[in-house]
């Protein structure tokens, strides 16, 4: 049975949700349980309705990953907020635990990507690729131990496999990392990488909104269960 999903807000055109880790944005070829279908289920059964219930992917993430998505309920809260995300007014911002301490607190990390459809792998390229997007992002780093650094990253673009692969190409591969930092990677550690928080305005209200989560804390998060404020380790959920 899929897990439950938590609702973080619900109105007539919005849904924020908390995905777990290890589940499908939107439904594949797999048929494994997504995101987009449990969702739908739990909407029908709530509001009891018999026909179909519409439910807007307005982003993704990568399955390993968990924490906040925005989805919406109606096609024209969709298309308004697939265009803030175009204009770069849509901002996410995600917690990853990596390998290694970086050079400097706080920075940007600037590639040209390339993406294989076929293997679904992404690759640093030369800016001269003219299948290259470039793809940025900061970061500023939380906390570290003698082996790991917990870092709060920014994308200020949307590439695919983003985050992962740029801190892999800057030799600070994330924790957890099977696809591109398996060299240092051991079988079975779970990606650390979380979406932490999600901010836009409103569709129709034209409010500002703002949503945070937290991992939760089992490894390698554990590690830096310290670093989280008062108010925040009220949300640091202990399983």
């Amino acid at each position: 049975m899929p897990p439950k999903i938590r609702f973080l807000y619900e109105d007539n055109h919005v849904l924020v949700v908390e995905k777990p880790v290890n589940m499908l944005s939107q439904g594949d070829s797999t048929g494994e349980p997504d995101l987009v279908s449990v969702v739908k289920e739990m909407l029908k059964t709530k509001y009891r309705k018999p026909g179909n219930v519409y439910l807007g992917l307005v982003h993704r993430l990568d399955r390993p990953a968990g924490g906040v998505m925005v989805l919406a309920k109606t096609s024209k809260a969709a298309a308004r907020l697939s265009a803030q995300i175009r204009a770069g007014t849509f901002t996410r911002q995600y917690l990853a635990v990596v390998h290694g301490i970086l050079p400097q607190v706080e920075g940007t990390l600037r590639h040209y990507l390339v993406k294989d459809r076929k293997a679904n792998l992404v690759t640093v390229s030369g800016q001269n690729n003219k299948k290259a997007k470039a793809a940025s992002l900061t970061y500023r780093v939380l906390a570290a131990t003698a082996r790991w650094s917990l870092v709060q990253v920014q994308l200020q673009t949307g590439r695919q496999h983003q985050i992962r692969v740029q801190f892999a190409a800057c030799g600070h591969p994330l924790y957890g990392d099977q696809r591109y930092g398996r060299a240092v990677n051991r079988p079975g550690r779970q990606l650390a990488l979380w979406a932490h928080t999600v901010a836009f305005e409103h569709p129709v209200l034209k409010k500002s909104m703002i949503f945070t989560s937290y991992p939760a804390c089992v490894q390698p998060w554990a590690k830096f269960a310290s670093w989280f404020a008062p108010q925040e380790k009220a949300n640091f959920k202990n399983i």
